[in-house]
């Protein structure tokens, strides 16, 4: 998280960054519609759309240190997570669903820490093939699992609204790590969820 210098001097940047833009654009920056918006903006990307830039790697430990005990071996999925994330290329918004899955090795996380994580990395300006990667790896690293997957499906207005103009496509991804990727029954497993 960002100490209050640091924000109000990035909050700054931003603010003069979206109105060299909007100026650009030849936009009356007197229009009652845009008074405030740099500021605003600034306020979204900081606060919400690129607040998982801010997330340090010991935050993220923290949200996945919340573990229990427990005598499980079964396969654990948290499926139909519902994230927005913006494209590095465009800045535009992507949105999707995340199944993540794990198999514990005598220890499970709490449930909701799966979903923190898969917003902890969406909210960064990303390509949906670094998202899977970065959740499966996060796990991995911190809850130690014996094997973790993660699918991704997300609908990309990079896609929709420019470019090739393809509203209604999807992308799907996918990371399995450990025993996710080497057992073919448990890949199979998980990924008929």
């Amino acid at each position: 998280m960002l100490e209050s210098s640091e924000y109000d001097s990035k909050k700054k940047k931003m603010e003069q960054g979206i109105q060299m833009f909007l100026e650009a654009m030849d936009l009356d920056l007197k229009d009652q519609h845009l008074k405030g918006t740099p500021e605003r903006v600034a306020r979204a990307w900081l606060e919400e759309f690129g607040a998982g830039n801010f997330v340090s790697e010991e935050d993220i430990k923290k949200i996945l240190s919340i573990d229990f005990a427990e005598k499980c071996d079964e396969m654990i999925v948290l499926k139909d997570i519902s994230f927005t994330s913006h494209c590095i290329h465009h800045m535009v918004e992507f949105t999707g669903i995340a199944k993540v899955g794990y198999v514990p090795d005598k220890r499970v996380v709490g449930l909701s820490k799966l979903a923190r994580i898969v917003d902890v990395y969406a909210k960064r300006l990303q390509i949906q093939e670094r998202l899977t990667r970065q959740v499966a790896e996060a796990i991995k690293k911190h809850v130690k699992p014996l094997g973790v997957g993660v699918v991704i499906q997300a609908q990309h207005n990079c896609v929709a609204c420019r470019g090739a103009f393809k509203p209604g496509s999807k992308m799907i991804t996918s990371c399995l790590l450990g025993k996710m990727r080497e057992d073919k029954a448990m890949r199979q497993e998980f990924l008929s969820f």
